[in-house]
């Protein structure tokens, strides 16, 4: 191949280059109107998203709904109607083999991301369920999952809980709503139960007495057999064994976990002043001939003296 031959080709590549950018300004040109609708509706557009997710915070707000499922709603509409606008301006300006490729691209993208998702879907799915149901809401103190604390987030993945230690647990939504829960702020009581036990001479009957007067004077319960209830267990290896039951205003389990606490102090200070023994297990190591490898005998002990 000739240089000229090459010149020739190159020339013809740029003719056919030049021909094809100026189709292209043509193009732009004539689509002016077009583009400048487009810019128009896609501002549009935008400013109507902003103002559907402050909408949406507003009469979500009237609702039951957790803050943060507020949130996460109010966005997702907002997304929604920006994804809307998309598709119309892609509509304006001609580009529909461009919106099926959208279309078709984003169809099988939700299906790969469905398959690789399907824990954090069911999450999800969880999470907007514990947002429309009553038993579980922010600020109670709830039991679950062998967790136990104050509920203070509901999102689309997890239910925090704040321990008792002020320590912060993420269980998955999906567990929560599968297993059982038990929620202390249902009810505007809590009930209290302590065990503990008594010396076997120790008369049964007044420390019944004692205890039951001893709860009732600490804490505000009314005095019957429903709100305070003395049940003897069992005879123990150390002590008789009893169990003392008791009402206490309180939705919350730490202060279940305070008022028995309190009362443990309460009773061991009027068992005290009764001379009533809480017994502690006693062992008593019998070492018989065992000693004898330790103790010296007598002869042993006058060879000693007299070394």
């Amino acid at each position: 191949m000739t240089t000229k031959t090459i010149k020739a080709s190159f020339e013809k590549a740029i003719d056919k280059m030049l021909v094809k950018l100026e189709s292209w300004l043509d193009t732009i040109v004539l689509n002016i109107p077009n583009i400048i609708l487009a810019v128009f509706v896609f501002t549009l557009v935008i400013i109507i998203s902003r103002y559907v997710n402050k909408l949406m915070k507003k009469l979500l707000s009237k609702t039951s709904l957790q803050l943060s499922m507020r949130r996460v709603i109010s966005r997702f509409s907002a997304i929604t109607i920006i994804a809307l606008g998309l598709f119309l301006v892609l509509g304006i300006l001609d580009l529909g083999k461009t919106l099926n490729t959208v279309l078709a691209g984003a169809g099988v993208l939700g299906l790969a991301v469905g398959l690789a998702l399907q824990s954090a879907l069911a999450n999800t799915y969880s999470g907007i369920v514990l947002s429309y149901i009553k038993n579980i809401k922010n600020g109670d103190w709830i039991e679950t999952n062998d967790f136990e604390g104050e509920v203070i987030d509901i999102n689309f993945r997890a239910t925090t809980l704040r321990q008792k230690d002020n320590n912060l647990v993420y269980i998955p939504n999906k567990l929560v709503v599968e297993g059982p829960v038990k929620n202390y702020s249902s009810t505007p009581q809590s009930r209290v139960i302590l065990e503990c036990g008594v010396a076997y001479g120790s008369n049964l009957k007044e420390v019944r007495s004692l205890t039951i007067r001893t709860i009732i004077d600490n804490f505000e319960v009314p005095e019957t057999d429903e709100d305070v209830l003395f049940l003897y267990r069992g005879f123990g290896d150390s002590s008789i064994n009893y169990e003392i039951r008791f009402w206490i205003n309180s939705s919350s389990g730490l202060e279940v976990a305070k008022a028995k606490s309190e009362a443990m102090i309460f009773i061991k200070e009027a068992y005290d002043k009764a001379n009533i023994e809480i017994p502690f297990p006693m062992r008593t190591l019998d070492l018989g001939n065992q000693l004898d490898r330790f103790m010296p005998s007598a002869k042993e002990e006058n060879h000693l003296q007299d070394a």
